[in-house]
This record gives C-alpha cells, structure tokens and sequence, in this order.
C-alpha cells in the first residue's frame, strides 16, 4: 500500500489512509514519513472517509468488517482492491515489465529498478521492499520511484490471484513454490500472467517453471537458467559464494557475449534473481554486458540476508524468509559460509501457518546442522477472525523430533536475551519472517 500511495502522490492526486498498526503505536517512524510526502494518516475509525474521495483503496488483507469498508458503503464512495488499481495504472504505461513468482519477486524487481534507474531510462517502479540503492536521509523508505510513467515495473501478487489483472508487455516468473497456495493452484494464475503478455523471461533452474511453461510459451520466453542444459537463452556457471555476495561466469548463448557477473549480496538464489532481471532488461534494450555492470553496484533491498550489526564477531541479520521455499534458499546461503546460526522466526499469521506448516518443518530440519539453535515466538497476530489451533509450541514440539535444537519461548523481548546470553563469535543471528515491521527493530535491540 505505501509504495501505490507514494507513486499516486507523485502523479498530483491526493492520498489519505489509515493502518491498523499506526492505531497500534507500530512503526512510528513509517507513518511519520508518509505524512512527510504529503499523505494524511487518519485513525482507522471511517470518520476520515468522505465523499470528497473518488475511492477506497484496500488491500488483500482488508475485512468488511473494517469501519472504512462499512463508511465507504454507506456513503456511497467506490471500494477498489490495491491490485486492481496498480493493474489500472500499470496498463496505461507504455513499456510494462511485471516481476512474478513465489520468491524472489522483490529482490529482482530492485535489480531491474537499479538497471533501468542507471541507464537511464526513468522507470516508474511498484515494489515490495526498500530499496538500499535509493535509500536517502530525505527518502528513508525506497518502495517506490516516480519516473517516467510511460515505463512501469511492478512487483505483482500471486498469493490473492490479482496477478492475472495484468498485462505486461514482458513479464518475469522468477520460481513457483508452495508459499500462500499449493503449486498446484498456482499453476493456472502464472499461465494467464504468461498468456497475457508480449514476452516472458523465465528462470528454469526452477523445475516447476521449466516443466509447465517452457514448451508452451518459447517462442516468446527468454530463457535464464544456472545450467547450461535445456537451450537457456542466457546463464551462470561456476558460481563462487562469499559471505557478502558472489561471483560467476554469465554468457549470452545467442550472442557468444559473456564475462563476470559481481553481485554484493550472497546466495545463489540471488544469481537467479540477477538472471531474470538481466533477462528483463535486455527485453526492455538494455545490453547484456550494460546490465551485468551496472548490477555491481547494486546494494540490495531491505530484509533480504540483510546485515544489520556485527559486533565481537557475531553478525545481527534481517531477513524476509516465511515461506518453505525462501527458508531453504535463505539457510542454502546462510551456510556457504562458516559459522553456527541462532535462528528466530516468526510466523506471520496462523493461516499460512496451517497450509505450511509440514513444508516448513522439513526446510529447517533438513537446512539447519546440529550446532544451529532455532527460536520461535508466538505467531504473529494483528486482528481478525481466525483458527488459532496450530500454535509455535506445536511447531518447535515437531521440530524438535525432527533433531533440530529447536525452542518456543512465547514473547520475543525473552528471545532477545537468550540470543545475547547464547551468541560467541563467529555466530549469526538471523531474524525471519514477514509481515511484522517491527522485527526491524527487534534485530537492531538484541545489541543496542
């Protein structure tokens, strides 16, 4: 929602809105800058809606039970869902890249944001996460630019289906894994996103990717692959890991073009990212070799393996990972490196925990060694009705028979002391989850 308001604002229209976790004193901060860019944070009441506005914007997440639903119903004022609107304003751009897919969408969207940004060519950009590149004392929180709006990237949904109300003229589909639905189900949502698209990058180093969409859509697919099988347009090899990012061969096997891709953020999950935004810029006219270059400099967005703190030799890290497929490409990273991790996670509602749960037990069984310690608070709850009957002490009592040196300890302030009690040199802290600003800045209190 920040970052569709930030580009609204930009474009001269008037914005106001009201979050549930600013009523709650969440994020202060957050709130503060969108009242810095001119938008109007009101209590969540319905008292703040009139019929001055065109529409209500809501996001997926948004009840009817809500009092702007209810005011808006009364009054007579429209309600639109967010992605309906972002579709509406994607579709009127001339140049249109949707970045898809069940992981990695953020990552790759900054990439093709910091490509595009630094050649030149002043893309209107609708992502999901803070981009460290874009990041100033007067812009603190990056989830949007407002360029030309001829040229727009978006970071699309597939979990609530609105992915399908767009219509790129080159789309990416970085992964399909299990995250909010069962593959199975996403399956059909990415191929209306494919079928409705001028032309399609697609990173078969996924296998779900390459089996279901590769024959039907390659005639028009740019193909991105960390193998050098299966007639990939563009690809890595001899990837070389470091702590801090990694290192490997690319080529373009239509062209012969190729040389060393440098990225400053780590794991390989990372390289595929590189792959499918390199794939979209090239669709987009930026030249291969350009935008390997230009991927150099790029920082990174927030909450990705993000490294808040290191201090005696213990790192404090921030990281997004909810799902079974970013845990595993998360932990994957975490130990190409050495040294013992003290995981905390946080499951971001009982919803997605109930469809998960058995996935998930199976990438922190299999992703964590022996020494490694896994802390999980309660799960995340901010309102509504829901089915609370899968709890985090059932999850840590089921990893726990998996082998895994796993803990429940209910509040998060305890966690922070167990980590500070327990942390020797050479650990990484690593704080995961979604959804919950303010594991930010539970990260940054475990050393103040």
């Amino acid at each position: 929602m920040m970052p569709l308001a930030l580009i609204l604002k930009g474009q001269g229209i008037t914005v106001s809105g009201s979050d549930r976790s600013n009523d709650q004193g969440r994020t202060p901060e957050k709130f503060t800058f969108l009242k810095s860019q001119g938008i109007s944070i009101v209590p969540q009441d319905g008292l703040g809606l009139t019929t001055a506005y065109s529409a209500l914007v809501v996001s997926s997440a948004i009840e009817d039970s809500i009092p702007e639903v209810q005011r808006a119903k009364a009054i007579g004022v429209p309600i639109i869902k967010r992605a309906e609107l972002l579709a509406q304003i994607f579709d009127a751009a001339h140049v249109r890249i949707a970045v898809g897919g069940t992981s990695g969408k953020s990552t790759t969207t900054g990439m093709l944001a910091w490509i595009l940004s630094e050649y030149g060519k002043n893309p209107t950009v609708m992502n999901g996460a803070n981009f460290l590149n874009f990041v100033s004392p007067q812009n603190a929180y990056a989830t949007a630019l407002v360029g030309d709006e001829k040229l727009f990237v978006a970071e699309c949904d597939e979990s609530d289906g609105s992915i399908v109300l767009y219509h790129p003229t080159i789309a990416v589909l970085t992964n399909v894994a299990l995250d909010h639905k069962p593959i199975d189900d996403l399956l059909p949502i990415f191929d209306q996103y494919l079928k409705q698209s001028n032309q399609v990058v697609l990173n078969i180093t996924n296998n779900a990717v390459k089996s279901a969409f590769v024959t039907q859509y390659r005639e028009k697919s740019l193909i991105v692959s960390l193998s050098e099988a299966d007639g990939a347009d563009i690809i890595v090899t001899n990837i070389i890991p470091s702590l801090c990012g990694s290192m490997a061969e690319i080529k373009d096997v239509r062209t012969g073009e190729g040389g060393l891709l440098t990225l400053q953020i780590p794991g390989r999950h990372n390289v595929e990212n590189a792959l499918c935004a390199i794939g979209a810029a090239v669709l987009a006219g930026v030249p291969f070799m350009e935008s390997v270059r230009l991927l150099s400099r790029f920082l990174g967005v927030v909450r990705r393996l993000q490294t808040i703190k290191t201090i005696n030799n213990i790192s404090v890290i921030d990281d997004f990972a909810h799902n079974p497929d970013k845990v595993e490409a998360s932990l994957k990273s975490l130990h190409e490196t050495d040294g013992r991790l003290l995981i905390m996670f946080q499951m971001h509602g009982y919803g997605p925990f109930r469809l998960m749960k058995d996935p998930l037990l199976q990438s922190f069984a299999a992703g964590l060694n022996q020494q490694d310690i896994f802390y999980m608070p309660d799960v995340l709850y901010l309102g509504g009705s829901v089915d609370k009957s899968y709890t985090a002490a059932d999850f840590t009592h089921e990893l726990k028979a998996l082998g895994v040196n796993a803990c429940h300890v209910p509040l998060r302030a305890d966690i922070a002391q167990l980590l500070r009690d327990e942390a020797k040199s050479g650990d990484r802290i690593v704080i995961m989850g979604a959804r919950d600003d303010t594991l930010t800045d539970f990260a940054k209190s475990i050393f103040p």
